[in-house]
């Protein structure tokens, strides 16, 4: 409704703790058409030299998250730029969330695909607070469920977490290097300039301001510069994969955000596969060498 505000940054006590548990067990289904269009602006947004999608082009690993979009009205958009809080997800009263990483299983036998009906059922698994030296953590755990006509497609855990606002002189968390680092067998660099993110926002449906807001993002939420989407960067990891192995199929991908990349500095992804070549080991790392993002694909 016209109006209706966010809620402020609160502590979260016992009581606030017992009611956002409550969402635990929430369900919610909703069913989308794997249209072309989005397909075929994705693969220029990455520059991939993809044929034209028809139907029955199969859907690259990740690339469902352009589906299943919130479509919140104007007026129901918070101060973020996402939509209120409160309805599937529980009204969290700390301001700053992340996408801060996900499991992602695939069925070898029936995948995704431009022309099918699919439909996402979604679960809340859980809602845990955390309060230590770096401040209140809340974290919200989904999972979807993906079926089509020949079942269950792909389930996805996705790991959301909430934070209050930076702190004056807050230290930020020490940074980590790379568990592989220089022994990468592929490596990408990418310039997250103003438009892919901006394209990337497009087709993800993402009004959250931290993406494409540099005053509301510098003054408000306290980040040096534009954060680049936490799923981009996976989609980026999964897309080295399929340039360097481009008829492997992807069974699993485990991925974690460890520190936010910004679009201040090119920034590079990095691959290794096993000697078996069952798993790749894959990474993100920002322009001074420190480890963004951790993942790891297994192939069929």
């Amino acid at each position: 409704m016209a109006g209706m505000t966010e809620p402020q940054h609160a502590t979260i006590d016992a009581a606030m703790q017992a009611h956002l548990q409550t969402w635990q067990g929430k369900s919610e289904s909703r069913v989308d058409l794997v249209a072309a269009a989005p397909v075929a602006a994705m693969a220029a947004t990455l520059d991939c030299d993809d044929p034209a999608p028809v139907a029955g082009t199969a859907l690259p690993p990740l690339w469902h998250w352009m589906y299943f979009l919130p479509h919140a009205r104007q007026s129901e958009i918070g101060p973020d730029g996402h939509p209120l809080r409160g309805g599937f997800l529980p009204p969290v009263p700390l301001p700053r969330r992340m996408w801060a990483g996900g499991r992602l299983r695939w069925e070898a036998r029936n995948a995704l695909a431009v022309g099918q009906e699919v439909e996402r059922v979604s679960t809340i698994q859980s809602v845990k607070h955390k309060a230590g030296r770096s401040g209140e953590l809340l974290f919200v755990q989904v999972e979807h469920r993906f079926r089509n006509a020949g079942g269950l497609a792909l389930t996805e855990e996705h790991d959301i977490v909430y934070r209050p606002l930076a702190q004056p002189g807050e230290a930020a968390p020490a940074p980590q290097t790379p568990p592989l680092a220089g022994q990468a067998a592929w490596s990408r660099t990418i310039v997250p300039d103003d438009v892919l993110l901006f394209r990337y926002s497009a087709l993800t449906f993402n009004g959250h301001r931290i993406h494409y807001d540099r005053q509301y993002v510098t003054q408000v939420e306290g980040y040096p510069g534009l954060i680049v989407h936490g799923p981009l960067i996976a989609t980026l990891l999964v897309d080295l994969l399929r340039r360097h192995l481009p008829d492997a199929q992807l069974l699993s991908f485990d991925f974690r955000a460890v520190r936010p990349t910004f679009d201040l500095h090119a920034f590079s992804v990095h691959g290794k596969p096993s000697q078996d070549g069952k798993t790749v080991e894959l990474w993100a790392q920002d322009h001074e060498g420190w480890l963004t993002m951790q993942a790891t694909a297994t192939l069929g």
